[in-house]
Formats: C-alpha cells, structure tokens, sequence
C-alpha cells in the first residue's frame, strides 16, 4: 500500500511541475515595452536654466509646494553630487534591471490581463531606505541610491539588518511588495493571525511573480536567516500556538515578529540567533500550505480573508 501511495505522490509531483514549467514557457513569450528614464542623470546634468523644461518632462518629480531655490540648492549639493557620481560607477549598464523588471511585468500581464506596462524612472534621494520604490498604476519610480551593494561606504551607520537589502538583487522583489499591496485585501486587520496571514500573502505574490528570485530574496533574508527558519518552523508555530498569539489583537506582537527589526523577540536565549519578521515567514508558509490544499485561483486567493484561509488549510510544520 505505501508502494503505491509514494508512486501517486511522485506522479502528482512530477504532473505540478510539468504544468508549472509550462506555464513559465508562455509567460517568457508575453511582450514587455518599457523604457528606463533616468531622472538621476538629467537632473544632475541640468543647470538651472533647464529647471523649468525638466519640471515639464518630470512633473511627477516636482512638488509646487517646494520653491524652485530647493532644487537649484539640491543641484549644488555636494552629497547629491557624490551619491550621483556612485550611481554613475554602479549602474553604468542597467540591463540586469530590466531584466528583472521585464520578467516581473510578464508575470504580471499573465496573471492580470488588464496589466499594463508604467513609466519607469530612477532618482536618488539621500539613501531614502523607506522609500526604495514607489509604484502607481502609472509610474515607478526606482532610487538607484538605495541599491548599492549592502555593505557600500555611504551606508555606514544604518542598521545591518536593513542594509543588508540595500542590493540590487532586490530591485524586483521591492517592486513586488508594492505590486502585492494593489491586489491584497482584508476587512479584518486586528489580529495577529489577520497581520502574518496578510504578509503571507504577499510573500506568496512574489511566488507567482518573481519565482527567478530565490525565497531568501523574496523575504529578504539572507540564506543562512532562511535556513534558520526552515530549521525552527515546527517551534515558531508551536510557541504562536501555546502563548495564545493567533487570535491576540496586542499590537506589540507586531514589533515582536512582523515589523523589521535585527531579531524576534521570543524573550529567550534564542532570540539573537534568529532573523526578524518570523511572523511573516509562518503566515508565508500558512498560505504556501492552503493553495497546495485548495483550488482557489491565485487573485482570489489575495483577496480572501484571513479566517477564511486559516480555516480551510492543514497547516503542518516541517520537524
């Protein structure tokens, strides 16, 4: 009998790739037309005679709240010029990105057919690490300046767990988090099982939409911190479960295991040794766990509510 069951799984292992490389075959052959507009670079060779014709070609970049003395000063600024001049050496070929946003825009087309491509334009702006992307259903707008490399001079004095995705590599996930937020959606926002079933969400976006990247990339970790959280999935759980969390609308769980931070705080010997946002990996895998469980369209799922996700999925650790 355990013959036949380990050949059915096998089968149904093989079928789900099979069918998953297909679809990743036509969405390779989907149309993407998108130009880079370099913002960074025509400011930073501008005058301020030419400040009126770029506020005409970059509307979007000019606030008429700001006097037009700010960005003339801004020009002349000895920082904007040395962060300019690194943007210069590091991004001297942009073909990596557009790679990586091609192939996120793919995805998008297949998945949402009425997808279509934005203007793409790169600035910098003092190493705004919060703001690292923006994106509208219009515009995107990518800081060069916060891509780097994680261990670059000009991040000195920002914390390791954040500068530690200050990389290029995670260009497209960045851009995949601000995606996610235009497709998820729950009512219920109180608890902590509704916050980590939310990030798990867009975790799981990035599963469809960035499958190049890998998942130490999509939740920005780095592959030791995964291996940590594979490696203690059946604990994490059961210290959620056992300290009564999931149903808990205490808000400092979220600075305990969701928000960013160097470590969670389980208030234990163990907790240097592990990443922050521990929440988010557990509410990754919860989701991973219900659509393997379930038939439910991957939009949909994005917007089905956590209770309902929770109730209707196994979810099992791995030991």
């Amino acid at each position: 009998m355990r013959k036949y069951i380990s050949i059915i799984i096998i089968f149904v292992v093989l079928f789900s790739c099979n069918k998953e490389s297909k679809i990743e075959e036509e969405i390779s052959n989907i149309q993407v037309n998108f130009e880079v507009e370099r913002f960074d670079k025509a400011f930073f060779n501008a005058s301020p005679s030419n400040l009126k014709q770029l506020k005409e070609t970059f509307p979007f970049m000019f606030s008429k709240r700001i006097n037009d003395s700010v960005w003339i000063h801004k020009m002349e600024d000895t920082l904007q010029q040395q962060l300019f001049q690194e943007i210069e050496n590091k991004f001297q070929n942009l073909k990596p990105i557009e790679d990586d946003i091609t192939q996120l825009f793919q995805h998008l087309k297949y998945y949402d057919k009425t997808f279509s491509e934005p203007r793409i334009v790169t600035f910098s702006d003092y190493v705004d690490y919060r703001n690292k992307v923006i994106v509208t259903d219009t515009i995107v707008l990518i800081a060069l300046d916060t891509y780097f490399g994680s261990d670059h001079e000009f991040y000195q004095g920002i914390p390791k767990y954040i500068s530690q995705n200050l990389n290029v590599d995670q260009l497209a996930s960045d851009l995949a988090t601000e995606y996610s937020k235009k497709y998820s959606f729950q009512t219920q926002n109180s608890t902590f099982l509704d916050d980590i079933i939310g990030f798990g969400k867009q975790l799981y976006f990035k599963d469809k939409m960035i499958p190049f990247k890998s998942d130490a990339i999509k939740i920005g970790y780095t592959q030791e911190q995964l291996d940590w959280a594979i490696a203690n999935e059946s604990y994490i759980w059961t210290y959620f479960v056992e300290k009564e969390m999931l149903f808990s609308t205490d808000r400092s769980l979220v600075n305990r295991f969701i928000a960013p931070a160097p470590f969670s705080k389980f208030y234990l010997e163990l907790d240097t040794e592990s990443p922050g946002r521990l929440g988010q990996f557990i509410g990754w895998q919860i989701v991973r766990a219900y659509m393997d469980q379930n038939d439910t369209p991957f939009l949909k799922m994005m917007q089905t509510e956590a209770g309902e996700i929770y109730n209707n999925v196994k979810y099992k650790p791995k030991k």
